[in-house]
């Protein structure tokens, strides 16, 4: 059975109130497509390095409507920006030119599906104009629009004396500006595919805005419609990371199939925004309710106030519905609900901060984690004395681990007999304001080799790269104060101007559930299990937060987690990762979404500066929820006879 015709099982409701869909150009074979037919939107990447197989199998076997690539993080800017700062015609993403569209161009016309992506990074006029030479090579005329707009760095001289400070820390605004990039909505690339446009490339937008502003289009979406936008934005969250919401990173890998052809998503979309998530047929990977739940919860913070340009978001009740006889696995997703948007964009500013280099050292034989440490901070002790007779000062900041050891788990770590482990992975990473000092650093790894520990096999990578350390700062712009410009095929077109009529400014505050009376009348028992016996974990970052979503196996765990896994029982599990800036500072916030019973932290301070500032081997918060599913859910009853 097809989505759509799924989605029309919904019965009268989504017949009576569906719209027909408002498509600008006719698809191949000139067939219109049914009133209330639904649009499918495949997500090829979600990210700048995911595989090159993505195309080719949503291209072929999606029977799409549009192709959407997500490349764009915090990290992501920060490279792209260094890189134009080399030549002007750098800044964009060239694996989406040369990658993912030059070698299918022909067939993409051919089968008129549209494109939409974020890999204009901080040059998208350079990246359409390579676009168009593909297009050229290739004798296929094609319309590339081009979204621009959101570079904010004209402003820079006029926002160093307005008092705006970063929206997590606090900090005043920086002297030094290296970029600076406002959060786009989805209504401007909306906008670009009424024009007409095939390919829509943007600079930085909010990732899910690469899904609803081809849902908008196609839709006429109105700007107060706001459930409709957050199923939207809802839609565009879950798949815009790729191969997360189809098994990739899910807790229970070991039950997920295929990774070597694993399926990238599809959503297909109702009029009404009730959507289904699958991928094409013939491939690896798994969607079900828990690698779709896990993906709800990534880089989310209140789910009740997920502030996105075109909508604030409410996913607290959001469902997730498994749906039989897919191969592969499929779910419908319903339940999103949305309010008024604010009249601010956020804009992410980056600024340079010293620079940073880091070394790989795997090491062997016997007490291998001591002669890591050891080497470690001998390094460190050669290299300051280098700098004191050179005049230099001290490194900003150091960070020695030995992979291996678990000195990420802290006071958790499982602490291996007779000396440790026989084989380990030194991480060396350090700070400093000069380079030159830092290109010392770098030439002292190697004489370790000879001169210090046995079983020091190799530098991974070489000799460390010194690189610049481009800080992120956050904070918010008033969106009647960007103009968004629209180029067709390298002319502009068009100033798109927001409408701010259905905005607001409201403060909502945040009331912290109350502990639930029936969580104390729950039943106890002698039982202990470890969180991953009762839940799904994923972890993800925002800046130098980290957000760890929690999700039960079954409805009824789900008062048992609630009860054992408060805001503090988590702040004292990473007590050793969190930097506190005030001595009764809370830095970890709860968040309850009961529609798919799951839990959501976010743990302030938790990155060590976070992205390409951190000096942690896990400067994103990946395994964070990987590290939490040891978690001892003690004092309660057989809680696996519950369900059987």
């Amino acid at each position: 059975m097809s989505c759509a015709a799924l989605l029309a099982l919904r019965g009268p409701r989504l017949l009576r109130a569906a719209r027909p869909p408002r498509w600008s150009r006719r698809r191949s074979g000139g067939c219109e497509p049914p009133a209330g037919a639904a649009v499918r939107i495949g997500c090829a990447s979600g990210f700048w390095g995911d595989t090159a197989a993505a195309v080719p199998q949503l291209l072929y076997g999606g029977k799409l409507d549009f192709l959407v690539f997500d490349y764009l993080s915090e990290i992501t800017m920060s490279l792209l920006t260094a890189a134009r700062a080399r030549s002007p015609d750098l800044g964009y993403t060239p694996d989406f030119v040369s990658t993912a569209i030059a070698p299918y161009i022909k067939d993409i016309h051919r089968k008129g599906v549209r494109i939409i992506s974020n890999a204009g990074g901080v040059n998208p006029l350079a990246c359409a104009a390579a676009l168009q030479e593909v297009a050229k090579k290739a004798d296929v005329d094609m319309k590339i629009a081009v979204v621009a707009g959101d570079d904010l760095m004209s402003e820079k001289e006029n926002l160093k004396g307005a008092g705006i400070t970063d929206l997590e820390s606090g900090k005043q605004f920086p002297e030094s500006i290296h970029s600076m990039n406002a959060y786009l909505g989805a209504r401007p690339i909306s906008r670009a595919l009424d024009l007409g446009a095939d390919i829509v490339v943007t600079g930085r937008c909010v990732d899910s805005g690469i899904v609803l502003g081809p849902l908008i289009h196609s839709f006429g979406w109105n700007r107060d419609e706001f459930d409709l936008l957050a199923a939207g934005s809802l839609a565009g969250h879950l798949i815009e990371c790729g191969a997360q919401c189809t098994g990739g990173i899910f807790t229970d890998w070991h039950a997920v199939p295929d990774w070597h052809n694993i399926g990238f998503p599809i959503v297909e979309c109702s009029s009404e925004g009730d959507f289904i998530i699958s991928k094409p047929p013939d491939t690896g990977g798994l969607i079900s309710f828990g690698t779709v739940a896990e993906q709800l919860v990534y880089e989310v913070g209140n789910p009740q106030r997920y502030l996105l340009p075109d909508v604030t978001c409410d996913f607290s009740e959001v469902s997730i519905t498994e749906i039989p006889g897919f191969e592969g696995g499929a779910v419908k997703v319903h339940g999103a609900k949305g309010s008024p948007p604010s009249t601010f964009y956020k804009v992410s500013a980056t600024y340079l901060d010293g620079f940073r280099a880091t070394a790989v050292c795997p090491v062997g034989g016997p007490k291998a984690v001591q002669k890591g440490k050891l080497t470690a901070e001998s390094i460190l002790k050669r290299t300051r004395l280098i700098f004191s007779q050179l005049g230099y000062e001290d490194y900003s900041a150091v960070n020695i681990q030995v992979l291996g050891s678990e000195d990420t788990y802290g006071p958790h770590a499982r602490r291996s007999i007779d000396d440790g482990p026989r084989e380990a992975v030194i991480w060396l990473a350090v700070h400093h304001k000069r380079k030159e000092a830092l290109e010392i650093f770098s030439k002292e790894i190697a004489p370790a080799g000879t001169g210090m520990a046995p079983g020091l096999t190799g530098i991974v990578g070489g000799r460390p790269r010194v690189s610049p350390v481009l800080k992120p700062f956050f904070f918010h712009y008033p969106k009647s104060d960007v103009q968004i410009s629209l180029f067709l095929n390298g002319q502009h077109v068009e100033t798109f101007e927001e409408d701010l009529t259905f905005t607001s400014d409201e403060p909502v505050p945040y009331d912290p559930p109350k502990i639930d009376s029936e969580l104390k009348d729950l039943p106890s028992g002698p039982h202990t299990y470890r969180l991953e016996d009762l839940a799904y974990t994923r972890s993800g970052d925002k800046g130098n937060s980290a957000n760890i979503g929690v999700i039960a196996r079954h409805p009824l765990y789900y008062p048992y987690l609630k009860k054992t896994l408060t805001a503090q029982a988590l702040e004292n599990y990473f007590q050793h990762l969190l930097e506190r800036e005030k001595p009764e500072e809370e830095l970890v916030t709860r968040y309850e979404l009961p529609g798919v019973h799951g839990l959501n932290f976010v743990l302030k301070n938790s990155l060590g500066g976070g992205g390409i500032a951190s000096l942690r081997s896990d400067p994103q918060g990946k395994a964070l929820g990987q590290m939490l599913l040891d978690f001892q859910i003690k004092n309660v009853p057989d809680l696996k006879s519950l369900i059987e």
